[in-house]
């Protein structure tokens, strides 16, 4: 027991090394300036620094969008699965884990591919309008379809272990009895249920959207990613205390969310004794 503890805390300290220590060089890549000592102005910048803003914004509306879409999308899905097809559940899997297998370069190729293939052949149809709206650099809908489809793998894992604690089908079978419709049920005796999936899915496609950068950059549009990289040439330690700020802010979330879970599921669990 004491060598299985012993490894247990070799193993944490290797962990805290392997995150801590760039995080601290990149802390002091920014503030430790050659000639002036600690400073940090670098910080003091990043809100007025043109594009931070808008790039900012831009990133959390198609965050929003995506988690919107793809829970509109894999909630019914998963759950119409459980109820009525369980023997299409490992199709679904490996659909939704193609995502991980395609590089991010190939997929963007793809839909660079089509993007410039509609224009030509769909010029004198209503789906050329289409095409040019999807494209808009003010919210780019193109960046929130890939970004879906990028976002399946971890959605679906997320949802299909939220469905196993949980048994639906009683769930409905319940709600039916009462009569309540197919939607009304879903919402209201099935997704109460599901509320840590739900949580772990929207901040699991949140963090992909802020962090992604190869399909932004390469079809053109300058979300939060793609604007910290394109200052990083001019203004590196700028870049980096940008990079840093929204580390933490990412892990703020992370530790907001399993707080909250662990709220949630203290509550149901006093509910259901109560």
């Amino acid at each position: 027991m004491a060598r299985l503890n012993l490894w247990r805390w070799a193993v944490w300290a290797f962990a805290g090394l392997y995150f801590l220590v760039p995080l601290i060089a990149s802390v002091i890549f920014t503030v430790d300036v050659p000639g002036q000592g600690i400073t940090f102005d670098a910080y003091s910048k990043i809100l007025t620094t043109p594009g931070f803003t808008s790039s900012l914004l831009l990133s959390l509306e198609l965050a929003a969008a995506t988690i919107a879409l793809v829970l509109l999308l894999m909630v019914p899905a998963m759950v119409a699965l459980r109820l009525g097809a369980p023997k299409l559940r490992p199709v679904v899997e490996v659909v939704c884990s193609l995502p991980l297998v395609v590089p991010p370069i190939a997929f963007v190729a793809g839909i660079a591919t089509v993007l410039k293939w509609g224009p030509d052949y769909l010029s004198r149809t209503p789906l050329f309008e289409t095409f040019v709206a999807i494209q808009n650099p003010d919210f780019p809908f193109v960046l929130v379809l890939a970004y879906v489809v990028m976002a399946l793998p971890f959605v679906h894992r997320a949802l299909d272990a939220g469905l196993r604690a949980i048994d639906v089908r009683t769930l409905v079978e319940a709600a039916r009895s009462c009569g309540a419709s197919w939607p009304k049920a879903l919402v209201q005796a099935v997704l109460p249920n599901l509320r840590g999936a739900l949580l772990n899915a929207s901040f699991l496609t949140l963090a992909l959207v802020l962090g992604e950068f190869t399909v932004a950059q390469l079809l053109g549009f300058t979300p939060f990613a793609v604007w910290i990289y394109s200052i990083g040439g001019e203004q590196a330690q700028l870049s980096v205390a940008v990079s840093v700020l929204s580390l933490l802010v990412t892990w703020a979330l992370l530790l907001s969310l399993a707080t909250f879970g662990g709220r949630s599921r203290t509550a149901s669990r006093t509910a259901a004794k109560g």
